[in-house]
């Protein structure tokens, strides 16, 4: 892992995918869909904790097409989110915002990587601009939302067995690739 630090600097928001980035990804066909099921992954609590002491903004924004297809209802997914809260919050950590597509493939404007999510949290969080921003994300749809909206960009190297159409070229895409998310909050506070 390279990066040059000037590349790094002046990163204000933190845009965070959740599924292979917070917490491990089902396999394909599964879903996330209750607490049991959220299994957060390493180091991750610790990471959030050193972006709020350093005071970067931390904004998930998370496709759940399980909604649609009634595998599990907004309000689970709500719940999980509650609890990670809680669980954060006692550990000195936050999110500052939570935004969830509920939606399947080409019914809205907010599945990524289209910009809706991106636009009800600037609207919501005044001071978010695209250009102070990095998304960190799994995925080829994560990469591309970035990109779209000018941040910059770092993929997740997901799990073996859990591996999507497109990991290769949302590596190819991104202007970093990193283990982890606690390896991409150093590579980001490092150059801050």
């Amino acid at each position: 892992m390279s990066a040059g630090h000037a590349k790094w600097s002046h990163v204000k928001t933190v845009f965070l995918d959740r599924d292979g980035v917070l917490n491990r990804k089902a396999p394909e066909g599964e879903y996330v869909a209750k607490w049991e099921d959220f299994q957060i992954l390493e180091g991750v609590i610790e990471a959030l904790g050193r972006l709020r002491r350093a005071g970067v903004r931390t904004i998930v924004v998370t496709n759940q097409r399980g909604i649609a297809l009634g595998r599990y209802s907004a309000a689970d997914v709500e719940a999980i989110h509650a609890k990670f809260q809680e669980l954060l919050a006692a550990n000195g950590a936050r999110l500052d915002g939570v935004y969830v597509c509920p939606h399947d493939r080409g019914k809205c404007n907010c599945r990524k990587p289209l910009p809706g999510m991106f636009e009800r949290a600037a609207a919501e969080h005044p001071g978010i601009s695209a250009r102070e921003s990095v998304m960190i994300g799994d995925s080829l749809a994560d990469m591309e939302f970035g990109r779209r909206l000018g941040m910059r960009t770092i993929v997740i190297e997901t799990e073996a067995g859990v591996r999507a159409a497109g990991d290769e070229k949302a590596q190819q895409m991104a202007d970093l690739c990193s283990s982890s998310l606690r390896e991409a909050v150093n590579v980001i506070l490092g150059s801050q």
